[in-house]
């Protein structure tokens, strides 16, 4: 096929993905007469992350949201958080605006101490989360983002131990050759963006495409709160004889990132009342994340017939040196080799079907990695026991002085490997029903193997050294089956219902492996039903679910911020989530975002480490804590034909509780509110982008600990943007 005529395909192939509904879906409403002049033009998004097919979001029996480009190119994207935030059911926040996110979707993620676990994240196909679900976002190119899909719940077919959901970052294709541009961006606190993007045809059949970024902030407002990456990549794409097309990224990517230690409450107030906080009390002052990673991606589609074939295989190398509490892990290499073999095939069962299926397998391999004391820190000469304990007198740690490694603490050599099956078939006996049914079977392994010369005692606050290495090997492993059954109903052009039941399993980390070797894989269990609408100028989503969690892994924070892992019996969690958009006139579309969440523990024995012994106490029917019960959004988008365009939402997280006790609340905050002013014409573009306009002081996260010490993490004051852009 040509390269020209494969353009042309593609670009209308965007366009009709927001009018897919107006044809061949509800053929059979047009001919029975069923009159609705306003859906006769329907709009509605394409969703590929659900079912592994492209399929519009209101024929999937799940609930989706979809962030286009649209409101992708109205934000700054300094971070993923820019475009995800505001979504029912979702909270995303970032620590500094740096590349770090804290993701929590319907309450899974929130035991992570920093990255994303629970929740599948995939680019472009391929996963950026590891066999024990952690994610990383540091060598995803904000700036190289077409859109965004949210499929919140289990029975993800990229992953069973996703009980969260998955979200998909779907990059700018190779073949879209008409979206060359040079952006430049320059902020407060020191913000800088430049990004560039260039695609040239080859021949009829060759494509290529480069792109570069580059993103940093000071954040001065704290201390220790600077970021900086730089990421280059090249995309290659290939259209054969036979029709089948192969597509190859390799890009590069180094980031560095800063942490900024967490504040007590009276130094929150400080915040509060300043807008800066400098000089904290946190013993640990120099925690971050710097990286290097390599990353190659290629993918091939041929059509034979009704059959589509898809595989892909994806390599991964990444270093890193990252200070955390207690010590310093440095990295010299994780390498990753992935593979995916997909396929579709179109038949006839009961009606037009699709079957999808495919393997995955996938091994992460590290050697060498090390764990060190800080060199630098400040500390005390005290009896950790008191006068007439039986300790001796310890340097205690009082505060670090720098990102320093001092001696080593330990060695370790790991291997995880996960091995998949996935299969989903979706008939359709009426043009109204259509029908998902299907599961996906993982396997993982992890074989570790610690040599460990000394650690960090939370107790006296120093470090122990021991008289000889102890080694600890694991080698365990866990089997996670997430079957799904899904209906959607069209009730007429403009509504349908759907139904769905999904399970999903979540395994321990490699550390919560290791600092607790009786800890279960968690299983997920949701029921949900919902309403889609979609209509010409306006679009409604609402969903209710019920989740039953057995075994939850769940984070007890412990006197000192020191964090330990236990299974809790069972969790419920029940919600409903409501999105809609409405036309106001010709120019102005406005966005309301809505999330009810009661998420409590029926069965959990919290144990509360009291002078070094393990006390259980008895937290049935709390309420999980960084939940609220009311989370909502509003938003309100102009879009002149002159070229001037703006944007203005408002975010509410209510009130959670701090711990698993539920002894106090946080308010959280209420409408954090971000602008964005526009002009485009011709080939240029100049937007201002401003967060937090209102200037409101609160924390993105509050946690307390057993012993009723409370920690505040700081989020961002006002901050302002100026982008322009030249499309060529």
């Amino acid at each position: 096929m040509h390269l020209n005529k494969y353009n042309s395909i593609f670009k209308s192939s965007l366009a009709s993905s927001l009018l897919i509904f107006s044809n061949s879906l509800f053929a059979a409403d047009s001919q029975s007469g069923d009159a609705d002049p306003v859906s006769d033009e329907a709009i509605d998004t394409i969703s590929v992350t659900a079912s592994r097919i492209a399929r519009g979001t209101k024929e999937v029996p799940a609930a989706i949201n979809v962030i286009d480009s649209k409101r992708i190119d109205a934000e700054q994207m300094q971070n993923i958080k820019d475009a995800i935030r505001g979504t029912p059911g979702v909270l995303i926040e970032s620590k500094n605006g740096g590349y770090d996110s804290r993701l929590i979707i319907r309450g899974a993620g929130q035991k992570a101490n920093y990255g994303v676990r629970e929740i599948m994240v995939i680019r472009d196909g391929v996963p950026m989360t590891d066999p024990d679900s952690f994610s990383r976002f540091d060598f995803i190119d904000t700036q190289d983002i077409e859109r965004i899909e949210i499929t919140k719940g289990p029975g993800s077919l990229y992953g069973s131990g996703s009980s969260g959901g998955t979200i998909q970052i779907i990059s700018k294709s190779v073949f879209d050759v008409d979206g060359n541009r040079v952006k430049l961006g320059i902020g407060e606190d020191g913000q800088e963006n430049l990004h560039f993007r260039y695609s040239q045809e080859l021949n009829d059949s060759n494509s290529v495409l480069l792109t570069g970024s580059h993103r940093a902030a000071d954040n001065n407002w704290r201390d220790w709160n600077n970021f900086d990456t730089q990421q280059l990549s090249l995309k290659h794409g290939l259209m054969l004889d036979s029709g089948a097309t192969l597509e190859t990224e390799l890009s590069y990517s180094q980031a560095d990132l800063q942490l900024p230690g967490s504040l007590t409450e009276a130094e929150f107030e400080t915040y509060r009342n300043t807008g800066e906080q400098h000089n904290t009390s946190s013993q640990w002052q120099h925690s971050g994340r710097y990286s290097t990673i390599w990353f190659f991606n290629t993918r091939y589609e041929q059509e034979f017939g009704d059959l589509v074939f898809k595989p892909r295989f994806y390599f991964n190398s990444w270093d890193h040196y990252h200070p955390v509490t207690g010590a310093i892990n440095d990295n010299p290499g994780t390498n990753v080799f992935g593979t995916d073999l997909e396929f579709a095939y179109s038949h006839n069962l009961l009606g037009d079907s699709t079957l999808v299926g495919g393997v995955t397998a996938r091994l992460d391999k590290t050697d060498g990695s090390k764990k060190y004391q800080y060199a630098d820190v400040d500390t005390v000469f005290v009896d950790p026991d008191g006068p007439f304990g039986p300790s001796p007198f310890v340097n205690q740690i009082v505060r670090t002085l720098s990102d320093r490694k001092g001696a080593l603490l330990s060695t370790e050599d790991s291997a995880n490997t996960l091995f998949g099956l996935f299969l989903q078939e979706t008939v359709r006996p009426t043009d109204r029903l259509t029908i998902d049914a299907g599961f996906r079977f993982d396997r993982m392994n992890f074989d570790i193997e610690e040599i460990a010369y000394g650690e960090y005692d939370w107790g006296t606050k120093s470090y122990d050294t021991f008289g000889a290495p102890v080694t600890t090997k694991t080698d365990t492993s866990f089997d996670l089956f997430s079957p799904k059954l899904g209906a959607t109903y069209a009730l007429n052009k403009t509504y349908s219902v759907y139904g769905m039941v999904a399970q999903s399993g979540q395994v321990p980390s490699e550390s919560e492996i290791q600092s607790n070797s009786n800890l279960d894989a968690a299983t997920a269990t949701n029921v949900e039903i919902g309403l889609k609408a979609r209509a010409k100028d306006w679009n409604l989503d609402l969903s209710l679910y019920r989740t039953t969690v057995t075994d939850e892994i769940v984070s007890v924070l412990q006197p000192g911020n020191q964090s330990e892992f236990q299974n809790a019996g069972e969790t419920l969690k029940k919600g409903f989530e409501l999105s809609g958009n409405v036309a106001l006139g010709r120019h102005f579309w406005l966005g309301a975002n809505y999330a009810y969440s009661d998420y409590r523990y029926q069965d959990f024995n919290e144990l509360v480490r009291i002078m070094g012994v393990l006390t259980p106490f008895d937290r049935s029917g709390n309420q999980t804590p960084f939940v609220p019960n009311h989370q909502y959004s509003l938003s309100l988008d102009y879009d002149h034909p002159s070229g001037f365009r703006a944007r203005i939402q408002a975010d509410t997280w209510g009130s959670y509780y701090m711990d698993n006790a539920n002894t106090e609340k946080y308010d959280g905050y209420d409408f954090l509110t971000s602008l964005m002013l526009g002009y485009e014409t011709g080939a240029h573009k100049v937007s201002l982008n401003v967060d937090n306009l209102f200037d409101k002081r609160f924390a993105t996260e509050v946690k307390k600990d057993t012993s009723g010490t409370k920690t505040y993490s700081a989020g961002s004051p006002r901050t302002a943007m100026l982008n322009y852009t030249y499309s060529f």
